[in-house]
């Protein structure tokens, strides 16, 4: 049995590696933001300043992609909405393709009244067809007492507000079971030679190293996400998401040919190539953290976002046998991806009624970010929200470290494009990402296939 000395070492290192990695996702850019905001009632330190109206009879439609343990806490926010106001809110799930489902509802004249988007770029999308509906003045006091000019400006179009940002995510993150590593005799990897080397190790001393939920695609986008920004950097990574750049460039055959160093391995994925193609996103974690001391794998990579499924699925303890380091650099800085997820109201008038306006403004106010984040498995953009809410210090750094940065950071680059290219089942970067993984060696047929893939959701 592993000594409780080993696992306060192992609990401090990882602690101290997300505070690493977290300080990195907001850098400041000196917008005189002192994180010092006073509305919605300080995440549980006495009354909430926020007054919703009366709203007993109305009935309110969320969608939002979260199942499972997400979906539970995220409705156990809301239901502090129900309690105040007398609404009653029904959870629709929409599956991964938002943009379709929200269109066909839209068609069929039964729209949701309220979606959490997790793609910025749908956002955009939205608000260009007349779809959303401004956030109104409740709502936007929240914000400004809340959030800072970063968080604010993702939820914007044209200069117009239209969502409220109600969940952030560290999306630079690996994190393995600490058995196979003291089997193995490793430490944490810093670079990403480091980390091939590492894996490398792990599957010679037993263990299958990698688990990657490669049957969705988007954890495919966020690999090569991470490996793009550290090695060509952000001006580049800036100019890929705009399109600016082809994806025939050599900055993508770089990121390409360094990816295929893990994926063009199958000794190194846990049920090699097939297998990481059949595995989903939460499998991937439980094939990590269901049996601690014989598990299928020893490392997964994804956001902050993975406790929730540890905490919920497995047995393991975050910060002891669940531990987290960031992701290893490419190129001179390891690189941080964020994320998010978005709640806007649909609206082909134009103009929201006072429910879902008055629900927008809970999401925006420390009253509903508390009572996710103490559940765990979540981070708010939040910055008014008392960080001794959150369930543990691990969870509690990171979003210290969130608040404390700033404003200037990279937002996840697929879910900056076109739904159809970086949000959509069978196309654009998460086909073209899957076919990679399937054959890692022709970097030059998946480049040309997504440029063709942006070219047409870019409408070039």
């Amino acid at each position: 049995m592993r000594s409780s000395i080993r696992s306060a070492r192992h609990a401090a290192r990882s602690v101290a590696a997300i505070a690493a990695v977290s300080a990195l996702t907001l850098t400041a850019c000196g917008s005189g933001d002192d994180g010092s905001g006073t509305g919605g009632g300080g995440g549980g330190d006495g009354e909430s300043s926020l007054e919703l109206p009366d709203l007993s009879g109305r009935q309110l439609e969320v969608a939002a992609v979260w199942t499972g343990a997400e979906q539970d806490n995220f409705m156990a926010a809301v239901a502090e909405f129900e309690d105040r106001t007398g609404a009653d809110v029904t959870f629709v799930p929409t599956g991964d393709n938002v943009a379709t489902f929200v269109g066909q509802k839209i068609a069929g004249g039964s729209p949701p009244d309220v979606v959490l988007l997790p793609q910025v770029g749908v956002l955009h999308e939205f608000a260009g067809k007349g779809w959303l509906a401004p956030v109104g003045e409740l709502a936007m006091e929240q914000l400004d007492a809340n959030y800072g000019d970063g968080w604010k400006n993702l939820g914007a179009h044209d200069g117009q507000q239209y969502g409220v940002y109600i969940k952030a995510a560290n999306k630079s993150l690996i994190w393995y079971n600490t058995a196979p590593f003291e089997t193995a005799g490793v430490s944490v990897p810093e670079t990403w030679d480091d980390f091939v080397s590492t894996a490398t190790t792990v599957s010679d001393s037993g263990t299958p190293p990698v688990s990657v939920g490669g049957a969705d695609g988007w954890t495919l986008t966020d690999w090569f996400e991470n490996i793009y920004l550290s090695q060509a950097g952000p001006e580049m990574y800036d100019r890929l998401a705009a399109h600016e750049i082809p994806w025939t460039d050599q900055s993508v055959t770089e990121a390409l040919t360094t990816l295929a160093e893990l994926f063009g391995r199958p000794s190194l994925l846990a049920g090699g190539t097939d297998g990481a193609l059949r595995t989903d996103f939460p499998n991937s974690v439980t094939k990590v953290f269901s049996d601690l001391e014989n598990p299928e794998a020893a490392m997964v990579y994804e956001g902050d976002f993975v406790g929730t499924v540890i905490t919920d699925s497995t047995d393991a303890v975050i910060g002891e046998d669940a531990q987290v380091f960031p992701f290893p650099a490419v190129g001179a800085e390891a690189p941080v991806v964020s994320g998010g997820d978005v709640a806007v109201a649909i609206s082909e008038s134009g103009e929201a009624d006072e429910a879902q306006q008055a629900l927008l403004a809970f999401f925006a106010s420390t009253d509903a970010a508390a009572v996710w984040a103490e559940r765990g498995g979540f981070i708010s953009p939040n910055r008014s929200l008392d960080p001794e809410v959150y369930p543990d210090d691990v969870q509690r750094t990171m979003a210290e470290a969130l608040i404390e940065a700033g404003d200037d950071f990279r937002f996840d680059l697929s879910d900056q494009t076109p739904a159809a290219f970086g949000g959509t089942t069978g196309q654009g970067m998460w086909q073209g990402l899957q076919d990679f993984l399937r054959n890692p060696a022709d970097v030059e047929g998946t480049q040309e296939y997504l440029e063709s893939q942006a070219a047409s959701a870019y409408g070039e």
